[in-house]
């Protein structure tokens, strides 16, 4: 534990209220961030009060309060993902050609976050701003791979999830897990057609310094079974590795 250990709880009271679907009881929440029940009790008291954390009495459950929204709609503005990514995306486009993006999970959408487009080639569907289905998207089955299988079941729990765009993609749990996979196993994701008819994307996970899925980045080009895409595979990897650096986290090693 750091040199500030109260601080270094709250952060871990507040990354773990984060990633819950629902508020939680005070017994899960203690036994997550490894704290005794008295001592969880008394920090989030203090979170109660400035904010970060509301107790649902109701429920006897505790979740993110206003002052956490504050925090991330801070993050929103600032968009520092944006501004550390950006020049290698064009660094990525210049290597490669094509059109490159960047996209962060969203519910079961990712949502476009940057865009770098090379020149000379026609416009893409993944504007900034634009959200698509997850499981259709390059990027977005790159986040998906590197996600635990109960947050993907969570996320997915019947048929009704899965949009449909171009008739083709998974279509169930079962497909999406053996496709999600595939793609940890070869260290990239693909999709062709299942977005934009005659494009396809290859795209590699970017990690945070918890090891997790912070964003996709991806390089759409026209569908065409003679393009080599051992180039394109090996700049968007490197390019999702110098990123993870820069958030603190660990490239995976591939071969």
């Amino acid at each position: 534990m750091g040199q500030v250990p109260a601080a270094t709880r709250a952060l871990r009271v507040l990354r773990f209220l984060a990633r819950q679907p629902d508020p939680v009881t005070l017994e899960r929440l203690a036994q997550a961030v490894g704290l005794p029940r008295s001592t969880a009790y008394h920090l989030v008291q203090a979170m109660i009060e400035e904010g970060f954390v509301v107790h649902l009495p109701e429920e006897h459950r505790y979740g993110l309060g206003v002052a956490a929204f504050e925090v991330g709609s801070g993050y929103s503005r600032q968009a520092p993902l944006q501004r550390i990514a950006r020049r290698h995306l064009a660094d990525l486009v210049d290597t490669v050609g094509e059109s490159a993006h960047l996209a962060v999970l969203h519910g079961r959408d990712v949502l476009y976050v940057l865009e770098e487009r090379a020149p000379g080639r026609p416009p893409l569907v993944t504007d900034v701003g634009v959200r698509l289905p997850a499981h259709l998207t390059a990027s977005g089955r790159a986040i998906l791979s590197a996600l635990p299988q109960n947050q993907v079941r969570a996320l997915y729990p019947d048929r009704s999830a899965f949009v449909d765009r171009t008739g083709v993609g998974p279509t169930s749990l079962s497909a999406l897990r053996a496709l999600l996979t595939e793609t940890r196993q070869r260290g990239y994701a693909i999709e062709d057609g299942e977005v934009t008819p005659g494009f396809a994307s290859v795209a590699a996970v970017v990690l945070d310094h918890n090891g997790h899925p912070a964003a996709g980045v991806a390089v759409t080009y026209r569908s065409d079974p003679a393009t080599d895409l051992g180039p394109l595979i090996a700049a968007t990897q490197r390019t999702a590795e110098q990123l993870t650096v820069r958030l603190g986290g660990t490239a995976p090693r591939r071969d």
